[in-house]
């Protein structure tokens, strides 16, 4: 009862948001997407069977012994005074997601963390599944609180006490700690965490799982600059995406390995490698990730000595980036540092100086504490 609780509560969010690879740049959490899906959760009631003894003249084929009664908030909440023990707990831990399900996560998580020392203190009384879910309903709530890095650390616990009693779920929340590891920073845990889950993956035949595994590893290593296990791991999760069939990703994969390329000194296998995600995207008419690989495409020219392509190519990319609503200065700053570089290349200093000089004034701002 309680692994297929937390998977119906809180594992649809595992389900919609970790959907690695999760974009061009370093895969997002995507939390965004959680409030389309939250109907779900509201819509959702715990439904108990009433204590029915129909007998004699009050039984009849249209009586439903199986009749079932729905349980609201109020009647949660009256509950609590009235039960102890592994009920008590039990109480908190529905409370805690009926109220995430509302945006509250403050509350919610202050119930999720009632119901973790309930079962804590429990002991071996309370099944380990029980204390797992509270635990992931921590993380759940700290993650919307963006406190990240203590939401891993409480889905970590989640995710150790599942695999102690192999509990199917514990892939679909070690995924999801990978994930939020990397949202932390912490790209060594990410790697370790995410080795598991390629292995688990593949022992189950998971070809897919796997490559988004393998996807994120490499972008976890990219962010290390170990560029060589990085490309390793890109160019594994690739053949396994192609082996799928899935032109996107395979295409996300190429735009990675482009940039890993690139910082390895191999111009030329970036330049195919770009080239090839850029075809991909532009045919799939996804601008976004076409952006993304066209920047790609531009360090590669720079780094085979193409300085008139690469300015064109990544003018392009500004004149795409800056028509945006949303101004991502980072990237806008990293896309006109390479277009400074490439007109020193062409001996176009004065250009060059122009752009460094406008630079420091936005990068003042950003780096400003």
């Amino acid at each position: 009862m309680f692994g297929l609780f937390m998977k119906r509560t809180w594992g649809n969010y595992t389900q919609v948001c970790p959907t690695r690879p999760r974009s061009t740049n370093p895969p997002l959490s995507h939390l965004g997407q959680i409030h389309t899906h939250l109907s779900v959760i509201i819509a959702r009631v715990v439904l108990l069977p009433k204590q029915i003894k129909p007998t004699g003249d009050n039984l009849s084929e249209d009586d439903d012994i199986n009749s079932e009664e729905i349980i609201t908030e109020e009647m949660l909440w009256e509950r609590i005074p009235e039960v102890d023990g592994l009920d008590r707990a039990n109480t908190y831990y529905e409370l805690s997601a009926r109220i995430y399900a509302r945006g509250q996560y403050d509350e919610a998580l202050a119930l999720a963390e009632t119901a973790r020392d309930i079962y804590s203190d429990l002991g071996a009384i309370a099944p380990a599944e029980g204390l797992a879910q509270a635990y992931s309903a921590i993380g759940y709530n700290l993650n919307q609180l963006k406190r990240m890095n203590e939401a891993a650390n409480a889905m970590s616990k989640a995710v150790d006490l599942l695999r102690e009693t192999k509990s199917p779920i514990a892939i679909e929340l070690a995924c999801t700690l990978g994930e939020w590891w990397f949202n932390s920073k912490e790209y060594e845990k990410t790697i370790e965490c995410m080795n598991e889950c390629v292995q688990e993956h593949l022992v189950d035949g998971n070809d897919s799982g796997a490559a988004n595994d393998l996807h994120l590893i490499g972008c976890a290593y990219r962010e290390l600059k170990n560029y060589e296990k990085s490309l390793e791991a890109f160019k594994e999760s690739r053949a396994l995406f192609k082996k799928l069939k899935e032109v996107i990703n395979v295409a996300r994969c190429d735009q990675k390995i482009a940039h890993c390329l690139t910082e390895l000194g191999d111009a030329e296998g970036a330049l195919i490698s770009a080239q090839k995600s850029l075809d991909v995207f532009v045919t799939a008419h996804d601008h976004r990730r076409e952006t993304y690989s066209s920047f790609e495409l531009g360090k590669a020219q720079i780094a085979s000595g193409q300085f008139e392509e690469a300015l064109m190519t990544l003018e392009n990319v500004l004149e795409n980036v800056t028509e945006s609503e949303f101004k991502d200065f980072e990237f806008i700053i990293d896309i006109e540092r390479k277009i400074a570089i490439t007109l020193r290349k062409l001996d176009r200093d004065n250009e060059a100086d122009e752009i460094v000089r406008r630079l420091d004034a936005v990068v003042e701002v950003i780096d400003e504490d």
